[in-house]
């Protein structure tokens, strides 16, 4: 659990500032289960260029509860989170300030935005707040003032955690909470899991990622974990402390996130198959007289491939239906499924009447629907909430990641859209994850730029 906060101060020396504004929105990694947002009176002038800075003036604060009368939600909203702040360092310094002027000792963990930042995002050119998330296409409202920056940092929060593959923010929160002595049954695990699409992880009591799944319901999938009874998810089970997670609104970021972090973070329950996830892959190929035909075969890493298959039948089913209604001839050689040799026929271009060159572009036409190889494209599809929508990016054919996007102009331009992207590795089995998917799903959209 996450408690996002900002404050708005008087300004003046080192440790004698007071605060005038506070807004706390506790977050659960998914949404935000509560908040708090009040002006609070500094009962000393605020500096005035501090005033200008803000809009917040002595005036507006003469009736605003004082720092004492508010400290009791705040220790509330706060308890077993982690503080996450825009230089984390000075708010939790004048927060702490206040408390101890009241004879309290005010204890948290704290996650500084600007630093996870300059981590994951080494290319911004500035890291400040305002600079910042205009840059990734962040809507921030209310500048200075502290629910406004508060949001701002949240929902930077929330990119950061999707970009952080090595998972070292969860493994923060996990160690804290160990501290703290909690340890919830499986069923309590399973009751704080969403019913959706996404990722989880599965932590052992050293906070550490011991298996990640993807599924199109967590709560379900993780429920059979800990009622299986393989030998492999009895040890996964022995082993559990807790289960965290990341909504990723579809199945196909899930699959090519789920590929990622399992190779970056090589969790011990998980096997990293080296065998080609896709073995069977159509192509397209000319014969003798410079007619293309359709050929599915063995998937070959070192040729492009049209489209990826778990088996031959699923590759003659597309084929088959790409065709329905293509009124021309055409030839289909297949590999057999049972003795892993093709089966051969006459040559097809003889009953023909077009010229191979028209002939071969209403083939190809076929296939249009499916070409990831040309230009800058995005596969839009759902987001994890209903005003969100997501995008996969690939530049002519190579995967460049995926973001989340609320607004059209965070996608319109090339260079914030590389700011707001998670980045994924290129290889041959994301590309085949793109491909099968764009064969079996529907309610995508495919779109140049």
């Amino acid at each position: 659990m996450y408690a996002i906060l900002d404050i708005e101060t008087t300004g003046g020396q080192f440790n004698e500032e007071g605060i005038t504004e506070i807004a706390i929105y506790k977050f659960d990694g998914d949404k935000v289960v509560d908040q708090f947002i009040s002006l609070v009176n500094p009962q000393i002038e605020i500096q005035p260029f501090v005033v200008k800075l803000t809009g917040i003036s002595n005036a507006m604060l003469r009736l605003a509860p004082k720092f004492y009368e508010v400290a009791k939600r705040i220790i509330e909203i706060t308890t077993d989170c982690v503080i996450v702040a825009h230089n984390a360092d000075f708010d939790y310094r004048v927060i702490r300030t206040e408390f101890r002027r009241l004879g309290y000792d005010f204890n948290r963990d704290t996650l500084c935005t600007v630093e996870l930042s300059q981590k994951l995002l080494p290319e911004a050119k500035s890291h400040s707040l305002g600079k910042l998330v205009r840059s990734l296409g962040i809507p921030i409202a209310d500048r200075h003032r502290a629910h406004g920056d508060a949001m701002a940092t949240l929902k930077l929060f929330q990119l950061l955690l999707s970009k952080d593959h090595e998972k070292t923010i969860l493994k923060s929160m996990i160690k804290s909470d160990i501290r703290t002595g909690i340890n919830p049954k499986f069923l309590d695990i399973a009751d704080s899991l969403p019913s959706t699409v996404g990722i989880y992880y599965i932590h052992n009591e050293e906070g550490q990622i011991i298996f990640i799944g993807k599924s199109q319901n967590i709560k379900k999938k993780v429920l059979q974990h800990f009622t299986s009874n393989t030998t492999v998810f009895k040890k996964i089970q022995q082993e559990t402390y807790t289960v965290t997670y990341e909504k990723t609104g579809n199945e196909l970021i899930a699959m090519l996130k789920e590929a990622e972090e399992i190779t970056i973070n090589k969790p011990k329950y998980n096997k990293v198959s080296k065998k080609n996830i896709y073995p069977y892959s159509l192509y397209i190929k000319t014969n003798l007289n410079g007619y293309h035909y359709f050929a599915i075969e063995k998937t070959d890493g070192r040729k492009r491939n049209v489209m990826a298959f778990t088996s031959p039948t699923e590759g003659r089913k597309f084929v088959q239906s790409i065709t329905h209604h293509f009124e021309l001839p055409f030839f289909l050689e297949m590999i057999n499924e049972k003795k892993s040799k093709k089966v051969t026929e006459a040559n097809f271009s003889d009953t023909i009447e077009m010229n191979k060159t028209d002939y071969n572009c209403n083939l190809l036409e076929l296939l249009v629907n499916y070409n990831i190889d040309q230009d800058n494209l995005l596969i839009i599809n759902k987001g994890r909430k209903v005003e969100e929508k997501s995008a996969v990016v690939l530049e002519e054919g190579k995967l460049r990641g995926y973001c989340f996007y609320d607004l059209n102009y965070q996608v319109n331009s090339l260079d914030r859209l590389q700011s707001n992207l998670t980045t994924i590795t290129f290889n041959r089995n994301n590309r085949n994850i793109i491909l099968n998917y764009l064969n079996k799903k529907t309610g995508y959209k495919l779109v140049h730029i």
